[in-house]
């Protein structure tokens, strides 16, 4: 076996070891922050340190599990998934899919860039942490208005918080529990991924 064939198996057990970790968060309580709105989701990390460690194609391959296993959260596990599902199933698997691919695919790409002109790594290990839980929030948040924000049931809450326009209602509803899971992701997502990365690259 080959020096290439031996990496692409190690590759791929790494980014198997992975996709079981976003399984076990996703089906367990340290997946969710369970809030009577949007959960605060810690699955993020896991998607953001693959795609660090990994490069941008397995970020968007864990971020496409991250969207299934948050799509599978609709079928009574999360009250607001299952209020849009109800509504618009499609437009639901899309707004659980789409945006955590490309957020997956965009943080290891925001690494990959950082990393070029970053030679001690520190910014860019922090920098794709962050970016990794702002473009989930970013990136779910824009599909869920484009899709549902005209629905009775966004306009209740849009009621609720008596916000005037929908960029008010996106800082008003994700407030703090974006705050939260970017916080969080960003403290441990950092931290985890220079461990990993300096590890992988020395076995």
């Amino acid at each position: 076996m080959n020096t290439t064939t031996n990496f692409s198996t190690v590759k791929m057990v790494q980014l198997a070891l992975f996709i079981a970790i976003i399984l076990l968060m996703a089906f367990t309580p340290i997946g969710y922050i369970k809030t009577p709105a949007l959960e605060i989701t810690l699955i993020v990390i896991p998607v953001t340190v693959g795609a660090i460690v990994l490069g941008p194609a397995s970020g968007a391959i864990l971020g496409g599990v991250f969207g299934i296993t948050s799509f599978i959260q609709c079928f009574g596990m999360s009250a607001f998934g299952a209020a849009l599902l109800g509504i618009n199933p499609v437009a639901t698997l899309v707004v659980c899919l789409i945006p955590r691919i490309l957020m997956g695919w965009l943080s290891g790409l925001v690494f990959m860039a950082l990393k070029k002109i970053d030679k001690t790594k520190v910014i860019s290990y922090a920098v794709a942490s962050l970016a990794g839980p702002l473009l989930n929030t970013i990136l779910f948040m824009s599909a869920l208005m484009l899709f549902f924000y005209k629905t009775d049931y966004i306009q209740g809450f849009v009621s609720v918080m008596g916000t005037t326009n929908v960029f008010a209602f996106v800082l008003a509803f994700v407030g703090i529990n974006g705050l939260i899971e970017a916080g969080v992701n960003f403290v441990a997502g950092g931290a985890v991924s220079k461990a990993l990365d300096i590890f992988v690259k020395r076995a």
